[in-house]
């Protein structure tokens, strides 16, 4: 079968310049995904010296998976630079990677992704991504964090650009249905594309295709029916498909199917694809309550971003997985505004009727809180001394009674980004079989192994941080393999 290419290489620079893309010819490595993982391993490997063919089950436009909706990229680095304002050393990483997943993570691998990430922050700029200066308000970044310039369309198509000129080729709307593996060793992918299906063999296999967190089935087999309030902020592309291949072929997992990278985000959000703009960053502000006008949770536990992942797991266990982020008007600008306007009223009371809440209840949650509230120096940068006494739960830090009108609110609910259940690992990016043998021939990288470092919980940007660290290293080590 040849199909048309996603674009012709640049004669100026490419090594390859393909007419069409002919898949049934035998490749050194295949590449089934589309976002930053599977552009960093398609290049890795390309700059190796293999041929490369990459499989995206998105369309064209929708190509990238979670990429798209992707703002920045944790890395470490032993000094300030000119887009980030000081020193983030490998142990502080290490520390904080710790904290969030409480110590759910695999030491080894996840000391090693933190100590390559240094080199990532330089390579990725030699595959054409840019940086830009850290973005402020709660997400508090500006040293941990490089930001892309143009966000993370702008990346992906820059790493789209590169691949291409390099002679990396590329097949959208290409979705892998089967996979031939023979004793651990990758032999062939069934592909359906165009209505027709059609066997691809390589030498290397690089599985970085998500996790399954559009698989609203997959996610009810573990969440309940609680699964069918969940929004999906990412692609609705990320089904899983190649996930349950692999671990149906004998891949080990890893992970549990019930941990996840979910956020509160608006309510008002899409189903699927809403991404980075539904989410809310103003819960350190206010208070949260559930449809019964309570609270359940310390809105001022820890710096937002290490905290902001959790909060979607948490209004998940909530009745109907609905809550609310109460707030009034001295924090209305203090923090990055969604897609919707929030609720606005100018009472306590009139703010419930608009929720559906009970107007008795939500002032009598309100009143609790403000009687608890003691006097400190207010600072959302740092973990202040604005806290609560005698309250259950307490607010730890930012506490500030709420009392000037207008009185607003966002509902929110559980905001999945991406799913931890994958494949075993090693350093080496390659999967590891059932028997604990390390595969002959398959490498897997970003949100599909991303349970090897991430237990639970999240800190911003490490998914990038994954993807890009693992998909250099598999594409390099699928084409060494290959070579061999």
């Amino acid at each position: 079968m040849r199909v048309q290419p996603a674009l012709s290489a640049s004669p100026a620079v490419a090594q390859v310049t393909p007419t069409t893309v002919d898949l049934t010819r035998r490749y050194d490595v295949l590449v089934v995904g589309g976002g930053n993982a599977a552009l960093c391993a398609a290049i890795s490997a390309r700059r190796s010296g293999a041929s490369v063919l990459v499989l995206e089950a998105a369309p064209k436009f929708y190509r990238g998976g979670n990429t798209r909706h992707t703002r920045n990229m944790r890395c470490a680095h032993d000094s300030a630079t000119e887009i980030l304002t000081g020193p983030y050393t490998e142990d502080e990483f290490w520390e904080d990677l710790l904290r969030v997943t409480g110590g759910q993570t695999d030491e080894e691998l996840a000391r090693f992704m933190i100590r390559e990430s240094k080199e990532i922050l330089h390579w990725i700029v030699e595959q054409g991504v840019r940086w830009q200066p850290s973005l402020g308000g709660t997400l508090s970044l500006g040293r941990t964090n490089s930001f892309f310039l143009g966000g993370g369309r702008a990346m992906l198509n820059a790493l789209y650009l590169t691949a291409e000129r390099l002679g990396v080729e590329v097949v959208y709307d290409a979705e892998v249905v089967d996979l031939d593996i023979q004793d651990g060793t990758f032999v062939s992918a069934r592909v359906m594309h165009a209505g027709s299906a059609v066997d691809v063999r390589a030498a290397s296999l690089v599985a970085a295709a998500g996790g399954f967190e559009a698989n609203i089935e997959w996610l009810k087999e573990h969440w309940g029916e609680a699964a069918e309030n969940f929004l999906i902020r990412g692609t609705p592309y990320n089904r899983g498909s190649m996930l349950k291949l692999l671990l149906d072929k004998g891949v080990k997992p890893v992970g549990d199917p019930t941990q996840c990278h979910a956020v509160a985000i608006d309510a008002r959000a899409p189903k699927f694809d809403g991404g980075i703009i539904t989410r809310l960053d103003c819960v350190v502000f206010g208070i949260v309550v559930n449809k019964n006008a309570q609270r359940f949770y310390d809105e001022g536990e820890d710096i937002w971003p290490k905290r902001y992942a959790i909060w979607g797991r948490l209004v998940a266990a909530q009745p109907d997985q609905i809550a609310y982020i109460i707030f009034d008007a001295p924090s209305l600008e203090l923090f990055m505004p969604s897609l919707y306007p929030p609720v606005r009223a100018d009472t306590i009371p009139e703010l419930a009727g608009k929720l559906g809440l009970s107007p008795e209840a939500l002032q009598e949650t309100v009143e609790t809180f403000n009687r608890a509230v003691r006097p400190g120096t207010f600072d959302h940068t740092i973990l202040d001394d604005c806290r609560t006494e005698g309250l259950t739960p307490p607010k730890s830090h930012w506490a500030r009674a709420i009392r000037t009108a207008p009185f607003y609110a966002y509902p929110v609910r559980p905001g999945i980004t991406f799913t931890y259940l994958g494949t075993r690992v090693n350093r080496d990016a390659r999967m590891i079989m059932a028997d604990d043998r390390p595969a002959a021939n398959m490498f897997s990288a970003g949100e599909i192994m991303a349970g090897n470092v991430l237990g639970k919980g999240y800190a911003a940007g490490i998914g990038m941080t994954i993807g890009s660290v693992f998909g250099r290293i598999a594409g390099r080590e699928a084409a060494r393999n290959a070579r061999n």
